[in-house]
């Protein structure tokens, strides 16, 4: 009787936790206090009674595996911060440096969004472009 040779691909696991939801709510938010808009989504940042902007906890699709991240807005619903929480992909990491994150700020749901690829992580920073514009898009629609 022949032996019969059985592969497995396992897949290696790459993922990193840079941040939980809260502590990326504290960094785009500190002294605020939120109140649930939408559950596990969507958050309202008040201090002081008055509204100061929108926490929104989301995830894309990398190259093959999803990317969380957050997006904070002000409250004229232009971005504050975008944050990665957790990747999972073995590269493109690139996409957490805060350069190219910073490149979101101030940008708001009218107007294009103009942010560069990065080479090596084209999907990933492709895929987190237009989920930030999915974001504005929500903010616009729902919240404004």
């Amino acid at each position: 009787m022949p032996a019969i040779a059985v592969m497995s691909a396992a897949v290696p696991a790459y993922a990193t936790q840079y941040m939980t939801v809260a502590e990326a709510q504290k960094r785009a938010f500190p002294n605020a206090q939120l109140a649930e808009v939408q559950a596990g989504r969507v958050w309202k940042a008040e201090a002081g009674g008055r509204p100061i902007g929108y926490f929104f906890f989301d995830h894309v699709i990398g190259k093959h595996l999803n990317i969380d991240y957050s997006v904070a807005l002000g409250p004229d619903g232009r971005v504050h911060r975008v944050d990665i929480l957790e990747y999972r992909e073995s590269y493109g990491g690139e996409v957490r440096d805060a350069a190219w994150l910073g490149q979101f700020a101030g940008k708001g749901p009218q107007g294009a969004l103009d942010v560069r690829t990065i080479s090596g992580a084209t999907l990933s920073s492709t895929h987190i472009t237009e989920g930030v514009k999915r974001v504005l898009a929500y903010y616009e629609s729902h919240l404004k």
